[in-house]
């Protein structure tokens, strides 16, 4: 139980990470087109950790810890 808290915990630490990485990039002049919202950072970086952390969640749900039998 405390071991999938521990994994739920960290694919959304990751998620809440890859969108820290996507935010960002917009102009102070509407009018003016600013190219830094195609970086790569935010273009490729970011949606593959978003990704991971959601990969990160469906393991974290998914998996069935191992029963101790004493």
């Amino acid at each position: 139980q405390r071991q999938m808290c521990k994994e739920t915990a960290a694919g959304l630490v990751v998620i809440i990470i890859g969108f820290i990485l996507m935010a960002g990039g917009k102009s102070d002049d509407p009018t003016v087109f600013n190219p830094e919202v195609f970086s790569t950072r935010r273009i490729t970086i970011a949606p593959i950790v978003v990704l991971l952390g959601f990969i990160i969640e469906g393991f974290a749900i998914m998996w069935k810890p191992k029963n101790k039998s004493n």
